[in-house]
């Protein structure tokens, strides 16, 4: 038992870490909101702040992951954290809106450094056998953050005032910085041999990517179709406001219950897996999770009054963190560690076009057609495209792609 629990040491210092971060950015997403809204007065500035970051991916993700591959990535996340504490601390000082953008886009690409560079890391920090346990427990932290963070800022900003939240909040990625400190490196870099970040050695790095999902892909299906199917329920909760408030007739009151519900379902969700994972395989954690998580917004889509909308959002809330579990367990075990920063910065390259196209795609259809429409065309098209993915996921002669060594035996895997 002792033997066991060291052996999470590290692990759940990272989790730690993560989490707090995790925290932090929930409550700078509440600050930021009423700050911008405070300056101008405009839905539509407001609105911009969730443009931002897909623009910034689609500009750096081509060179992030050449930059992170060939350095260190417990360096890189630390630099990140402090880079994003640095900037939110200087966001009370900005002395118009435009500032604020010119921050935010800072502040995006300290976060396209972060994705590639953590996944990475986790990688290869994480063993196999224990890599499934511990995406559950992430799940269950990122669900908590999402409760926690913007209670924390709504009860700092009517405490004391927004510019205080945000020194609170730079002070909440500084300990996230100081707990990654504590952990190993995991690699040895040659500073010698790091290759110059150009042109031509971004476009060996892309020919590299290509290569390797000429040749492997199934495993590209798999995870870019789960990557669509993800951009698809991103593009309803986009407008679930407008459309519980407009179409259901919910109040603002409602729709604030509904998100704490659904958040309350998430935390249930990731508690109980980070439970018993052991006893799941990851085939079944993706395909359950994926497939509930779908036949949630099918509910939610069809809806017509609050209680019909609250039980869409607690299975889509409950059943959601099974699918980022397991996918990201998928991911983590088959992609090689050596190539995992390009073809992360790559794959989220494609993830920040898809949405941006959809995005649009969804408020042009809403507006010609009706969002009631347009909503229930997407949560039928995931379904379905559900049912086809698990088929491809529960292929006996794919089984090689979903092996998982679990840590001791001591429970049998039940489903």
């Amino acid at each position: 038992m002792g033997k066991k629990l060291k052996g999470w040491k590290d692990p759940s210092v990272l989790l730690l870490s993560l989490g707090i971060a995790g925290i932090g950015d929930f409550i700078y997403l509440v600050a930021i909101n009423i700050i911008v809204y405070q300056m101008t007065g405009s839905a539509a500035a407001v609105a911009g702040l969730w443009i931002v970051g897909p623009i910034v991916n689609i500009l750096t993700k081509f060179w992030t992951g050449s930059f992170i591959d060939y350095r260190s990535k417990k360096a890189v996340i630390v630099s990140t954290y402090l880079f994003r504490a640095a900037f939110i601390a200087l966001i009370p000082f900005a002395p118009n809106v435009f500032i604020i953008y010119i921050i935010l886009i800072f502040l995006s690409i300290a976060k396209s450094f972060f994705g590639p560079s953590s996944v990475t890391y986790i990688t290869m920090l994480v063993p196999k056998r224990k890599r499934k346990r511990f995406n559950a427990i992430r799940s269950f932290t990122s669900s908590g953050a999402f409760i926690i963070g913007p209670a924390i800022g709504g009860v700092l900003i009517l405490g004391s005032s927004i510019e205080a939240t945000l020194w609170v909040n730079a002070l909440f990625f500084i300990l996230a910085a100081l707990l990654i400190v504590q952990l190993p490196k995991m690699e040895d870099i040659d500073r010698s041999a790091i290759p110059s970040l150009t042109v031509s050695q971004v476009m060996r790095d892309f020919s590299v990517v290509t290569d390797f999902v000429s040749k492997h892909k199934y495993i590209t299906f798999i995870y870019l179709s789960f990557t669509v199917v993800l951009i698809f329920s991103f593009a309803m909760d986009a407008q679930e406001v407008v459309f519980t408030q407009r179409v259901i007739g919910l109040s603002e009151l409602d729709y604030s219950l509904l998100i704490s519900i659904t958040g309350i379902g998430s935390v249930s969700g990731g508690m109980l897996l980070s439970i018993f994972s052991s006893k799941l395989s990851l085939r079944f954690m993706m395909v359950f999770g994926l497939i509930m998580t779908t036949i949630g917004y099918v509910v939610y889509a069809f809806s017509w009054s609050f209680t019909s909308v609250m039980v869409g959002f607690l299975i889509l809330g409950f059943f959601i963190v099974f699918m980022n579990a397991g996918i990201a367990t998928f991911y983590q075990n088959n992609i090689p560690v050596a190539l995992m920063g390009r073809i992360t910065s790559i794959f989220q390259l494609f993830q920040s076009v898809l949405q941006i196209v959809i995005l649009l795609a969804v408020g042009v259809f809403a507006d010609v057609i009706s969002l009631r429409i347009t909503i229930v065309a997407l949560a039928v098209a995931m379904l379905m495209a559900a049912m086809v993915l698990a088929f491809f996921v529960m292929k006996p002669e794919k089984a090689r792609f979903f092996e998982e060594e679990e840590e001791e035996r001591e429970h049998e895997v039940l489903v």
